[in-house]
């Protein structure tokens, strides 16, 4: 294990995830980010995931891949991802090269995330039942 400062961070708050990523990841590190969270939304019974990429300026096809990847396997753990914080240059060089997003839902900030994750999940940021 290396040390050093860490690249991102899964939080709980109630019964969702709240998943940040604090600067660009090489594919071997977004690997173990998905292990990770994948693992955590077991343990903590997530009903809701939240992945905050504001800090990023360049997600390339891997990364589009990957978190499509994390949004089809918590799906199928039974919790529901809203990717937030995308960066306006990031949206645009994704859209001109037609990375395939799938089924990735998107919002703004933290904010629209947790109210769209109230509403379509069931999930809350209050104390875990």
């Amino acid at each position: 294990m290396t040390s050093g400062p860490r690249l991102f961070s899964i939080l709980r708050q109630g019964s969702i995830l709240i998943a940040s990523i604090h600067t660009a990841l090489d594919d071997s590190q977004l690997e173990r980010f998905r292990e990770d969270l994948i693992d955590r939304i077991g343990r903590e019974r997530a009903k809701g995931v939240i992945i905050d990429v504001a800090a990023l300026d360049v997600v390339d096809s891997f990364a589009t891949r990957t978190l499509r990847g994390i949004t089809d396997m918590a799906r199928l753990r039974g919790a529901q991802t809203v990717v937030v914080g995308i960066q306006p240059d990031v949206a645009f060089v994704i859209v001109q090269l037609g990375m395939d997003t799938g089924s990735l839902v998107t919002a703004l900030d933290l904010e629209e995330g947790l109210t769209h994750l109230a509403a379509t999940a069931g999930a809350s940021i209050g104390p875990a039942r």
